[in-house]
């Protein structure tokens, strides 16, 4: 059975043109991705402030296929473990 880590981050982005959920584990590692518009989007962010911009280098490959502009957009929700 293959296990993944817990998600740490929930970044929302625009991925030419609809708006993307992206989950990452603490080490940035991908988990999943699904609609920005889904209501486990609104759960998971619920009382979380996120941080504008990923444009960090720790985001560069995690990212990587967006643009700068998707990236300086990006809303990025550190979450519980």
């Amino acid at each position: 059975m293959h296990t993944h880590a817990p998600a740490k981050f929930l970044v929302l982005i625009e991925a030419a043109g609809p708006m993307i959920a992206r989950l990452f584990d603490a080490r940035r590692a991908h988990l999943s991705d699904f609609d920005a518009a889904s209501e486990e989007v609104a759960v998971m962010t619920s009382g979380v402030v996120p941080q504008r911009g990923a444009t960090g280098p720790e985001w560069g490959a995690a990212l990587e296929g967006h643009s700068a502009a998707e990236r300086e957009a990006a809303l990025v929700f550190a979450l519980d473990p």
